[in-house]
């Protein structure tokens, strides 16, 4: 959101300076707020999809796997928990932009690449375990 609100002020600082200066009420094709504008739209989704997606909806933990459900509802699936190795990259504190803490967590195996995930801390202490484990 923060990103967000600094790329509008960006760009309506930008917009208004391209307003009051020499040649400023040329055609937005011809001065550039017509490119600025695709480039700040370009800018804006992609920053929002990038945060998004390092966001999971949620994590699974069965006797046999742990699944993390991605923000967009893709299923990725891992190898059970004591396969796997965690690393806590950066914590970062609850502030004015979110109540809990967030940390910045790093999973690998034997197999398989290395995935980085913003979760909450709730989000990954509080893994829900399948009903099937009973």
């Amino acid at each position: 959101m923060l990103y967000l609100v600094i790329l509008v002020a960006l760009y309506i600082g930008f917009v208004l300076y391209d307003r009051t200066a020499p040649g400023g009420t040329a055609s937005p094709l011809v001065n550039g707020v017509l490119l600025f504008s695709v480039l700040f739209a370009a800018l804006a989704l992609t920053g929002v999809y990038a945060t998004l997606t390092a966001a999971p909806r949620g994590i699974e933990v069965t006797r046999d796997r742990v699944t993390v459900v991605g923000r967009w509802g893709r299923r990725r699936t891992f190898p059970p928990l004591e396969q796997l190795s965690f690393r806590v990259a950066r914590r970062y504190s609850a502030g004015f932009l979110t109540d809990s803490a967030v940390v910045h967590l790093e999973i690998w195996g034997k197999g398989f690449p290395v995935r980085s995930y913003l979760v909450s801390e709730e989000l990954f202490a509080g893994a829900v375990r399948s009903e099937r484990d009973g």
